[in-house]
């Protein structure tokens, strides 16, 4: 799963250039099992699993300087809340996305077929003790969480979970890919408490069969690099 080397800002021909660069600063993650059968009707993609069993996480963080890969000043920097699932091909499938920046809203689905949606977002994710709050239409997610322990790269579960350079969306009926590239990931445990999580609810039937397994904090990653959208066959 994980890159032989640090991945270049490059893509496979292909996938053609480069579209975007950006940072993802001080991530949270939240990571959810759950039976397949639960999940699969809200995927148009074939699940990936582990060892049997499907995963969703929630990923809080910042996205900062959002511009294009040839260069510019930035465009945007907000608070991200994504819930994405795990699909064959290296790839994550979002099953909701929350963002603060209108313009982003409004050109994410367009551009992309990403599922964003407005909210009012607050990250204070500075160690030792972390916070968010997330609120948007069918309610809020609220959670704090403590630093558990050192930095490390990711093995085993975790890696299968954040390893991830290629997301499918689907834009209108057309069914898309984009990549991104981006150095591994560090990540240092976390010990959380979930305060409401009556958002995620709102984003389907899986949350009732889920079982919370684990989190995890990040600095982020710096530079990101992300390529067009390409329709699928």
């Amino acid at each position: 799963m994980r890159p032989t080397a640090l991945a270049p800002p490059r893509l496979p021909g292909e996938e053609g250039r480069l579209l975007f660069r950006c940072a993802w600063e001080r991530v949270v993650f939240l990571h959810y099992e759950v039976e397949p059968e639960a999940l699969r009707p809200q995927v148009p993609f074939e699940l990936d699993l582990f060892e049997g069993r499907a995963y969703v996480s929630l990923v809080a963080f910042t996205l900062r300087a959002l511009r294009f890969s040839a260069g510019g000043p930035a465009l945007a920097t907000h608070e991200f809340l994504n819930v994405r699932t795990y699909v064959r091909g290296n790839g994550i499938y979002f099953l909701a996305e929350w963002l603060p920046h209108p313009l982003c809203v409004l050109l994410g689905p367009r551009l992309y077929g990403l599922p964003y949606r407005p909210g009012r977002l607050r990250y204070e994710h500075e160690p030792p003790l972390l916070r968010g709050r997330v609120e948007a239409a069918g309610g809020a997610l609220e959670y704090r969480a403590r630093v558990r322990g050192p930095g490390r790269p990711a093995e085993g579960l975790e890696e299968f979970l954040v390893e991830r350079y290629s997301a499918f969306t689907r834009r209108g009926a057309q069914a898309c890919v984009f990549r991104v590239r981006h150095e591994p990931w560090i990540l240092t445990p976390l010990e959380p408490e979930i305060l409401d999580d009556r958002l995620i609810h709102g984003t389907g039937p899986w949350f009732r069969k889920a079982r919370f397994v684990g989190a995890h904090w990040s600095p982020g990653l710096d530079p990101v690099w992300m390529g067009r959208p390409r329709r699928l066959a």
